[in-house]
């Protein structure tokens, strides 16, 4: 994301970035309830709730406003990764997800989603050397059972082919600077 808004802005375009969970100082207080590694015991419809607080918040004080001024908005995770995760991962269905995104996005989606796809051990690899690097307790969500992890991969892969004019899957095989080309060329089609 960081190097897709660096490029955006060299090609002279507004952009504000923002995080899920995160993106305003409320929803980085959500986000470590969220990520911590002691709060395994979070059940299955709090953190879907926190998630769409944090989502909420972000959507007042940060997306709108920036919407308004004309600027392009990126943000890492979006109602897309709670249907997935929590959807589809947790078992508590697109319908309870669709119905709390009506609340707190109103309407909101995003005009392009892009996954980065890599097989799952390399996934969870790269969680555990990035979680190790930084020394960070936000692992809870790395830390969940292989299964989870591969329903909620399944689940991306099912959503990208449900809407792909919007969904696209991007190969996160290849280096930084090859995966962040290809993306540039599916958003320079649509900036």
């Amino acid at each position: 994301m960081r190097l897709l808004g660096e490029r955006l802005r060299a090609a002279g375009k507004t952009v504000v970035e923002n995080a899920e969970p995160g993106g305003t100082p409320i929803g980085v207080q959500i986000r470590r309830i969220l990520l911590d590694a002691r709060n395994q015991e979070l059940c299955p419809t709090a953190e879907l709730l926190l998630y769409f607080a944090s989502r909420a918040q972000a959507v007042d004080e940060l997306v709108r406003p920036a919407l308004a001024q004309g600027a392009i908005v990126l943000s890492d995770r979006w109602t897309d990764s709670t249907l997935v995760y929590q959807g589809c991962g947790r078992g508590l269905g697109a319908d309870t997800v669709l119905t709390l995104d009506r609340i707190a996005c109103r309407g909101l989606v995003p005009d392009l989603t892009l996954i980065v796809d890599i097989d799952l051990e390399t996934s969870l690899a790269r969680a555990r050397v990035r979680n190790t690097a930084t020394e960070s307790s936000e692992t809870r969500m790395d830390e969940q059972s292989f299964d989870f992890h591969r329903r909620v991969r399944d689940a991306y892969h099912r959503l990208a082919a449900s809407q792909p004019s919007r969904i696209r899957l991007v190969n996160g095989d290849a280096g930084v600077q090859v995966v962040a080309d290809e993306i540039w060329g599916i958003v320079s089609r649509h900036v």
